[in-house]
């Protein structure tokens, strides 16, 4: 439910600097949160790993758009077969099965209306962690040069 009787303060998150979450193989970014956007939205960024594969699933509360960002993405929605790269936006409706696969790996922002689906995004996955991610190398005699 979305709330249009209260004002709402502007909401910026760059990119890598938002929740991050180890989501079945990928890393989940929370970037805007239902309570940012007055239940409005949420907006996740994904970076999915090569050959991953999300499961057929349907949302029967919220809409789904994806915008690729970075490699390819083949969608399956409601039975039909979209091949997509950089640029793309695929829109996939609630209560419609869809999935996805990505043989070499993509960055994608996934937009979802009514917001809310970050909540279960959290509780379904583990944080990422990567404020410690340049400790950790070090500590095992590594360094990240890039």
């Amino acid at each position: 439910m979305t709330d249009t009787t209260r004002t709402l303060a502007p909401a910026m998150t760059r990119s890598g600097e938002g929740e991050a979450r180890w989501w079945f193989a990928c890393l989940a970014e929370i970037t805007l949160t239902a309570e940012q956007t007055g239940g409005v939205l949420s907006i996740i960024e994904i970076t999915e790993p090569p050959g991953s594969e999300g499961p057929l699933h349907v949302h029967h509360r919220e809409d789904e758009t994806f915008w690729i960002l970075d490699g390819d993405v083949t969608f399956e929605v409601g039975g039909e077969r979209i091949e997509t790269g950089p640029g793309a936006a695929v829109f996939g409706p609630r209560n419609i099965p869809h999935r996805f696969e990505s043989k070499h790996g993509a960055r994608m922002v996934w937009v979802l209306t009514p917001g809310g689906f970050e909540d279960m995004v959290r509780e379904a996955s583990d944080p990422a962690n990567q404020d410690r991610l340049p400790e950790v190398v070090r500590k095992y005699d590594n360094e990240i040069l890039g």
